[in-house]
């Protein structure tokens, strides 16, 4: 098993990754597999991953100190609470212990010891029949949790939307779902994960139909640090 650890851990620098074009590797438990974008530790602390169930795999019980979020990308995931299809939101905070498993196999985007302290809730959103409230412009958004700064939702661009250059405070985090998203800096296919550090300015725009998730609010950053 390849054993891999800080990876894209310096939250001042931009990182982009096409996971299309990433392999998979093997975790821990049979049957599922990983595909990590930023990890501080072989099996341990923050991390970020594409990750895979194979049909009938599973995972033994256990807990995530610093909370589990998750966004089901195809398939049906599954826990002792409920069977999570795709386009599903998580949050498990910090005590919550589940085994989880998919009967079928699914896709998942997940991110490990990432919550606030203070950041309790359990969330569980189904994104195909929550509804789109307007957003600025001609996008659409749908949140899905916010705590003291942190915002988390999916944002539909239309066709040829084009944004106000801007900054996100505490950085922004955007995995693209379908289309492609673009900025001056390039284009950013289905399955593309970016991070941007804290105060990072950009461009964004569409030419086709794009959905994105996006969290921002919540990277770490040094004050005293001057970030272009």
């Amino acid at each position: 098993m390849t054993i891999i650890q800080n990876l894209h851990m310096d939250f001042t620098k931009r990182v982009v990754i096409n996971t299309e074009q990433q392999p998979w590797l093997p975790s821990p438990k049979t049957g599922v597999w990983r595909k990590p974008l930023a990890r501080e530790e072989a099996e341990q602390g923050h991390a970020t991953s594409i990750v895979k169930y194979d049909a009938g795999a599973s995972f033994s019980e256990h807990n995530h100190p610093l909370g589990e979020e998750i966004f089901v990308l195809d398939g049906v995931f599954s826990d002792q609470t409920g069977d999570y299809p795709a386009g599903t939101y998580i949050r498990n905070p910090k005590g919550f212990v589940h085994a989880p498993y998919s009967t079928h196999g699914c896709t998942l985007f997940v991110k490990l010891h990432q919550f606030q302290t203070s950041d309790t809730e359990q969330v569980r959103v189904n994104t195909e029949i929550q509804p789109w409230l307007p957003g600025q412009g001609g996008l659409e958004v749908m949140p899905l949790h916010e705590h003291q700064g942190e915002h988390v939702a999916l944002v539909k661009w239309p066709a040829n939307e084009r944004f106000l250059p801007h900054r996100h405070f505490g950085g922004e985090e955007v995995l693209v779902l379908t289309g492609e998203f673009k900025d001056e800096h390039g284009s950013y296919p289905k399955g593309t994960w970016l991070r941007s550090p804290h105060m990072s300015e950009h461009h964004p725009f569409v030419s086709e139909q794009t959905i994105i998730w996006v969290k921002t609010g919540h990277l770490p950053f040094d004050p005293h640090q001057h970030y272009e």
